[in-house]
């Protein structure tokens, strides 16, 4: 959050100067910065630190700089791996990573191919190869990982890493134009019950949602895999104009479903719609259970609209046994939408009669005395409470304009880490 404040508000020679002092997190946004401005040589002089005393990170941001410098050789050898087969999951990744920025995809493709069995290298490759004109090089090497998914449950392999094998599979036959065998093959799967993971039916029916197959979506999301497809069926009668039919089909659900697992695609439909009591009704059954608790969904969603006064209600409604187990979250929330609905000083009232134990209460506390323009007060407030990091009084001193103040009152990367703050 701190370097972000930084980055946003354009401080890049604080960054800069921070990185001196040992700020890893600064000095690689220094260097992103430096290096849009085409100032290499000076990004590679703030990262040059890290990289002597061997942090790995810093060597390859090196690397990515090279790289926009139009030094692509000397990039790519700077990170190249020794040997290939003994190095790291990540090291291939973040150089496979590293050949595609460098226009080297089939190369990146072969570092990557000796690892898919991971199934998140095998996201990876996916993922690194859209748009580079190799879908059919992807799904050849996709395709005995999908056999291998398809078999897994039947042959008990519950830990199959690579059980995502079958969603990808069907992400670039999408992305390929074959959207029909997309379907076809995912449909059958499941029909089957050849899948390993849930995620599959999420992908199955994000994929008929964004193709518009209605038949396949209302096959998945009315039948033994409604938990998982009928959302989106709704979801899909509605931006076809059917939301009465999407709304009769999921209170049909939620009636017979003891596990409330329909009841947010609901709130959400009938709060698109501004039926914003009703929505409320439909998760109120919820808000004193331990499980499937809906109560901080519909906080927010009151909270987002401007209710705020609304929302005050029902958290009052929870009683003393509710608030003693869900007591930070209470305390905090209610603080927070007194201070949206502008009631501040009842608010820092609220917050003086809790006990000073209560698990973000100085945080809190201090939103509250900022938004009523008592930035000071909010400053020593979190200056005086041990608990705070040093970084949250930065914070607050860069969003009003005092950035300055707030990095030269930074402690070191070093005194952070002796203070276990860090790291």
């Amino acid at each position: 959050m701190l370097v972000d404040l930084l980055v946003e508000q354009g401080h890049v020679e604080l960054l800069v100067r921070a990185a001196s002092r040992g700020a890893w997190s600064c000095a690689k946004a220094a260097a992103r910065e430096l290096g849009k401005m085409a100032e290499f040589e000076r990004a590679q002089g703030v990262l040059e630190p890290f990289v002597e005393v061997g942090w790995e990170p810093a060597r390859w941001a090196a690397a990515d700089l090279m790289l926009q410098a139009g030094r692509i050789q000397q990039a790519l050898d700077w990170v190249r791996p020794e040997d290939a087969d003994l190095a790291s999951e990540h090291v291939c990744h973040d150089f496979a990573e590293l050949l595609v920025k460098a226009g080297q995809v089939d190369d990146a493709i072969a570092v990557l191919t000796p690892r898919l069995d991971r199934g998140w290298l095998l996201s990876a490759l996916v993922e690194l190869t859209e748009g580079q004109n190799r879908d059919e090089r992807v799904l050849d090497l996709l395709a005995p990982k999908a056999e291998r998914a398809r078999s897994a449950r039947g042959e008990e392999r519950w830990n199959l890493d690579a059980s995502n094998a079958q969603d990808l599979q069907g992400q670039v036959l999408e992305r390929a134009g074959r959207v029909d065998e997309a379907v076809r093959v995912l449909r059958a799967d499941i029909a089957a019950g050849r899948f390993l993971v849930q995620n599959t039916l999420t992908a199955y029916a994000e994929l008929c949602q964004r193709n518009g197959r209605m038949d396949e979506l209302r096959e998945l999301g009315i039948g033994e895999h409604a938990h998982v497809g009928l959302p989106y069926y709704a979801r899909a009668l509605e931006e076809r104009g059917q939301a009465d039919e999407a709304e009769n089909v999921l209170r049909r659900f939620t009636a017979a479903d003891e596990w409330g697992r329909f009841r947010w695609p609901l709130i959400e439909l009938l709060w698109r719609q501004g039926r914003i009591a009703e929505a409320v009704e439909v998760g109120r059954p919820t808000f004193d259970h331990h499980d499937a608790c809906l109560l901080d969904g519909v906080i927010h969603l009151l909270s987002e609209a401007g209710r705020f006064d609304d929302a005050l209600a029902i958290l009052d409604e929870r009683d003393a046994e509710y608030i003693d187990e869900h007591a930070s979250w209470f305390h905090t929330n209610r603080i927070g939408l007194l201070g949206e609905a502008g009631r501040y000083e009842e608010a820092l009232a609220y917050a003086k009669t809790l006990p000073t134990d209560v698990y973000g209460l100085t945080s809190s506390t201090a939103w509250i005395l900022e938004q009523s323009g008592r930035v000071d007060e909010a400053l020593g407030l979190l200056r005086a409470d041990a608990d705070v990091q040093a970084w949250e009084v930065a914070a607050l001193l860069i969003k009003h304009g005092r950035a300055e103040e707030a990095m030269d009152n930074m402690p070191s990367f070093a005194e952070l880490r002796a203070a276990s703050r860090w790291g």
